[in-house]
C-alpha cells in the first residue's frame, strides 16, 4: 500500500512545481509586457520621428517635412521636430507638390474614423487639414510622386502602378512587385523602379517594365531635377547615375536599411535611416545627422 501513496506523494509535488513554474513565467511575461507598454508610444509627443514613410521639403519656407507612422512631422534645421497640427495618423506615402501643396496616402488614428485606407488625400495649407480626393478604402499608396502635371502612385492594397491626371480618376498601369519608383524630369513617360530582383525601366508611363542591366540592386530610388537619380540599397550603400539610369557610381552610406529618400531642387539628399534623418549636400558622398531624437 505504500507504493501508491509515494507515487501520489510525487505526483502531487510535481503538479505543484509546474504550478509554481507557470506562475513564474505568466508573471516575467506580465512584467515584460507590461515594460514594453510603457515604453511603447502612444501618442505622437512619445512616439517621435519613427517609421519614417516619405520625406519632403516645401520651397514655400523651405522646411524638411516628414510622413510617418505617427503623423506629419516639421523638421527645422535648428528646432526640435514637432508633429503638424497634432494629427496623429500613419502617413505610408507622401510628397510635396509645391508650396504648402501636398499629397499622402496611410491610414487614419485613432478615433478618427472612415475606411482603414484613405487612398489619395490632400492638403493646400501645409498639412493643417486634409481633404480625401479618390481611392478612400481602396488604395494604400506606400509611394507618391506628383510631376508633369500627373500622379503617380504605388497602391500597396493591390500591387497596382497607378496614374491619375485629376487626381479623381485612375489608370492602373501595370503590376510588378516594386518597393519604389522614380519619374524623369523631363519625360512623363520615363520611369525607374526598384525590385527584388534589380532596378526595372519603363518608357511607356509604367505600362511595361523592363530589366536594366548592371544596374545595383537598390530599394528606394529618386530623380532630381538636374536628371541625376539616386538610389540607396538596402544595406544604405547610396549610387548615382546621371545618364538616367544606365550606369551608376558607388557614392556614400547610410551605414544601415533606408527609409525614405528625396532630393531637392538644389540637390541636396535626405534620407532616412535608423531612426534618423540624414542630408548630403555633395550628391550622396558623404551624409551628416539633420536630426536624431
Amino acid at each position: 500500500m505504500s507504493a501508491p501513496v509515494r507515487t501520489a506523494d510525487r505526483n502531487a509535488i510535481v503538479l505543484a512545481v509546474l504550478v509554481v513554474v507557470v506562475a513564474l513565467i505568466g508573471g516575467l511575461v506580465f512584467l515584460a509586457t507590461r515594460g514594453a507598454d510603457r515604453s511603447a508610444p502612444s501618442t505622437a509627443g512619445a512616439a517621435g520621428i519613427a517609421h519614417v514613410h516619405g520625406l519632403g521639403v516645401d520651397p514655400q519656407d523651405g522646411v524638411l517635412y516628414a510622413g510617418t507612422h505617427y503623423g506629419l512631422f516639421s523638421v527645422p534645421e535648428t528646432e526640435v521636430a514637432t508633429v503638424v497640427a497634432d494629427r496623429v495618423q500613419d502617413f505610408m506615402g507622401f510628397t510635396v507638390v509645391g508650396p504648402g501643396h501636398y499629397l499622402a496616402s496611410g491610414h487614419p488614428g485613432e478615433g478618427q474614423g472612415g475606411p482603414s485606407s484613405l487612398g489619395l488625400i490632400e492638403s493646400t495649407d501645409g498639412g493643417q487639414t486634409w481633404q480625401s480626393l479618390s481611392l478612400a478604402g481602396e488604395a494604400d499608396f506606400h509611394s507618391l510622386e506628383a510631376r508633369h502635371g500627373l500622379v503617380y502612385g504605388l497602391n500597396s492594397a493591390t500591387g497596382e502602378f497607378m496614374v491619375s491626371q485629376d487626381k479623381q480618376s485612375w489608370d492602373s498601369r501595370s503590376q510588378i512587385p516594386m518597393a519604389d519608383f522614380a519619374v524623369s524630369p523631363y519625360d512623363p513617360n520615363v520611369l525607374l523602379a526598384t525590385t527584388e530582383q534589380g532596378l526595372v525601366g519603363s518608357e511607356d508611363g509604367g505600362r511595361d517594365f523592363q530589366p536594366v542591366p548592371s544596374a545595383p540592386i537598390m530599394q528606394l530610388v529618386t530623380w532630381a531635377g538636374d536628371g541625376t537619380v539616386f538610389g540607396v540599397a538596402p544595406d544604405g550603400t547610396v549610387h548615382a547615375s546621371s545618364d538616367d539610369g544606365q550606369s551608376w557610381q558607388q557614392r556614400g552610406s547610410l551605414d544601415a536599411a533606408p527609409e525614405a529618400l528625396t532630393v531637392t531642387e538644389s540637390g541636396d539628399v535626405f534620407a532616412a535611416a535608423a531612426g534618423a534623418i540624414l542630408v548630403s549636400v555633395d550628391g550622396g558622398r558623404t551624409f551628416t545627422v539633420r536630426y536624431s531624437e
